[in-house]
């Protein structure tokens, strides 16, 4: 089995949250800005990163709102071809913006950010990592 931790920020400005665009492998949705933690990477340093990365903007964590623990089977996972289980571990840390600017991220696994109104995340073509993380709060 395959395993892959990820950290993320749940930014709320309001009644406002920020999202990033992900796509990868014909599928996409919006999800929160963060995501896998490099090889001896603290996780709070990698959500820091990923954030800044996806977004453009620099960001400080306030607190862990949770771990969330996956399993994806073969067929299910986005790689192509896969042929071991995926165990998908996602820190999730409420987080805000100390700084930066709105930047699309370029080559990467999103390619749009952007501020949505909480209401819409209903109707929002959105990852479960979104209602997971927002249920934490």
């Amino acid at each position: 089995m395959d395993i892959r931790v990820a950290a993320y920020g749940v930014i709320i400005d309001g009644d406002r949250i920020l999202l990033a665009h992900w796509r990868e492998h014909g599928r996409s949705g919006w999800t929160l800005p963060g995501g896998g933690i490099d090889p001896g990477e603290d996780p709070a340093d990698a959500a820091v990163r990923e954030i800044f990365e996806e977004t453009g903007y620099t960001a400080e964590l306030a607190d862990l709102l949770g771990i969330s623990s996956f399993v994806a089977q073969p067929e299910d996972r986005l790689t192509p071809g896969a042929t071991e289980a995926l165990h998908g571990l996602r820190i999730i840390y409420r987080a805000h913006v100390t700084g930066g600017e709105l930047t699309h991220e370029i080559g990467g696994s999103t390619d749009q950010a952007a501020w949505h109104p909480l209401a819409a995340i209903p109707s929002l073509n959105h990852v479960a990592l979104v209602d997971v993380a927002l249920g934490m709060l």
